[in-house]
This record gives structure tokens, sequence and C-alpha cells, in this order.
């Protein structure tokens, strides 16, 4: 192999291995994202949850008050 083309296939290796390091960099990050959706997810579900017990219980009352 020449030297030049020895220099080009370095060239190659070092640009793949700087795209690789920003994918992991990228891939972190968006880890990060999905961990704090998941998070805001669960809250959600929880708040919706006590919302529709509220609810039920309200609907509950006011069938009871009909009744009478």
């Amino acid at each position: 192999m020449s030297l030049e083309l020895l220099s080009k296939l370095e060239t190659k290796i070092q640009a793949a291995l700087e795209t690789i390091e920003l994918l992991k960099m990228e891939l972190e990050e968006e880890k990060q994202k999905n961990h704090t959706l998941s998070e805001q997810n669960q809250q959600l579900s929880q708040d919706l949850n006590s919302w529709n017990e509220k609810v039920t219980g309200l609907v509950g009352l006011l069938n009871d008050e009909v009744k009478e």
C-alpha cells in the first residue's frame, strides 16, 4: 500500500471514530429524554387515574341524589 492510501484510510477511520462518538453522545441524550418522558408519562397516568376516581365518585354522588 502506498502512503497516500494509508493516509486516506487513516482519515476515513478517524472520521468513522468521530461519527461513532457523536452517535454515542446522541444515544445517551435520547436515553435521558426517554427516561424523563417515561417519568412524565407515569405521573400523568397517575393523575388520570386519580381524576377518574374523583369523577366516578362524583357521578356516584349525583346518582344517589337523583334516586332520593
